[in-house]
């Protein structure tokens, strides 16, 4: 019978197909019974016969089938029920008594043999998931899909987060996270991983540069003979009515851009330069300050104070982020989503580019090998944990019929394969004790 659902002992197994393998396994113990019966009634209907060579090898025959199929009915049904005989019982219902055991072994299994770090290597290496995903992702119809499942996920994110408790619980998790944080001390850790080995000159290189390019401009030119001039007829009236006001400007902006110019090429050209100097040391003064200065430290705990409990910032953000999440609502209920079209843009990119670089394929590979190396016993061992706490939250009686319905049917051909081959043993059994007489008859 299947197993029936909420059974008292653990927790019920679901499975659509149950009826249909119910019906299957209900022929195949037909089958098996049949067989029985029949091989039961020749048996019975040897003793009718009367007394022969014939009629002994009959019986003979029927006496070692039953035999085979009485064993196998045995070992068959012990697996899934208690056998009431004498000394046989303890190892009958042999599925339901070892569930716990038949979990952690099959926790195992799948651990050693699926999950660890060599197989997932070799798999890793012999189906070159690079190049399989560069080969998804230039289809477009699966960018395209890949685009609405990102937009259904963030949809679903999005109406959870509309819960008012998990809301409160957000806005709680971010205090007591700024709660945490040494505002102080994490500035200087900040600027001292930033400017640790004069890594801060070759960004300071960059802004000079194109600091450099815009004052050479016509338009820095020009923007700064305006200010002259807007400068000299506000401030000199009288001046600016006798002197050439447009000359002297454009000749003053010629000057100062040029000084300018000159002075970033200075600090550029020189390594050594002393505003360089003067703004390691500045930095310096700053992140000492910021890790021993008491004032600093009141000034950090001042602004985490604010962060966490200014109600004038806190509405802000949650009027912020309430319109955030209406326009994302707005977009993600369109059926042509902007959200989706950019992912699903992303997606085609990162597929035609794995497409044509193979040396980025192949380093994504190794990386996936490292990492699978890396995380496989973690990730396996919690697989087992959980494969093995889910089978011991089954019900045993429950798991034994489900385990009976997906294998029985192949079990009950050992039950007749059992009843004709002890018929073929009693046969030849019977030819072996008795050949003298039957050489004697074939011969006479």
């Amino acid at each position: 019978m299947p197993p029936q659902p909420g059974a008292p002992g653990g927790v019920p197994i679901e499975d659509d197909s149950l009826s249909e393998r119910a019906a299957a396994l209900r022929r195949a113990k037909r089958q098996a019974t049949g067989l029985l019966l029949a091989v039961v009634c020749v048996f019975a209907l040897s003793y009718l016969l009367a007394p022969g060579l014939g009629q002994a090898c009959l019986r003979a025959v029927a006496e070692a089938a039953m035999v085979g199929a009485l064993a196998d009915w045995f070992a068959v049904s012990a697996l899934f029920r208690r056998i009431p005989l004498p000394f046989l019982q303890r190892h009958t219902d042999i599925i339901a008594r070892n569930k716990e055991r038949i979990g952690g072994n099959l926790a195992g299994f799948v651990r050693d043999k699926f999950l660890d770090a060599p197989s997932l290597v070799t798999m890793i290496r012999r189906h070159d998931p690079a190049g399989m995903l560069a080969h998804w992702l230039t289809e477009p119809a699966n960018a395209g899909l890949l685009g609405r499942q990102v937009a259904r996920l963030t949809l679903t994110a999005l109406e959870t987060l509309e819960d008012t408790k998990i809301q409160d619980f957000l806005g709680q998790a971010a205090r007591a996270l700024l709660g945490q944080i040494d505002l102080s001390h994490s500035m200087a850790a900040a600027l001292g991983a930033l400017t640790h080995e004069g890594r801060h000159q070759v960004l300071l290189d960059d802004v000079l540069e194109r600091l450099g390019a815009m004052v050479r401009t016509e338009d820095a030119r020009a923007f700064v003979t305006d200010t002259l001039v807007q400068w000299i007829r506000r401030e000199h009236p009288l001046k600016q009515k006798l002197l050439p006001t447009d000359w002297l400007s454009g000749k003053g902006a010629a000057a100062i851009t040029h000084a300018v110019d000159t002075l970033l090429k200075a600090v550029a050209d020189d390594p050594r330069h002393e505003l360089r100097e003067a703004l390691d040391s500045g930095l310096r003064r700053l992140i000492s300050r910021l890790q021993s200065d008491p004032d600093w430290a009141r000034r950090g705990e001042e602004v985490r104070a604010y962060l966490q409990n200014d109600e004038v910032l806190g509405s802000y953000v949650r009027e912020m982020w309430s319109d955030l999440r209406q326009r994302l609502r707005a977009d993600l209920g369109n059926e042509d989503s902007v959200l989706s079209r950019r992912v699903a843009g992303m997606g085609q990119w990162l597929g035609m580019s794995l497409a044509g670089d193979a040396t980025l394929r192949v380093r994504l590979n190794v990386r996936l090998e490292l990492w699978a190396a890396t995380f496989a016993p973690d990730v396996a061992q919690s697989v087992a944990e959980h494969i093995r706490a889910t089978v011991q939250r089954w019900d045993a009686r429950e798991m034994a019929g489900l385990v009976e319905l997906h294998i029985g049917r192949d079990l009950q051909y050992i039950r007749i394969n059992g009843t004709v081959v002890g018929g073929c043993i009693g046969l030849l059994l019977f030819g072996l004790a008795h050949w003298g007489e039957i050489l004697r008859r074939l011969l006479g």
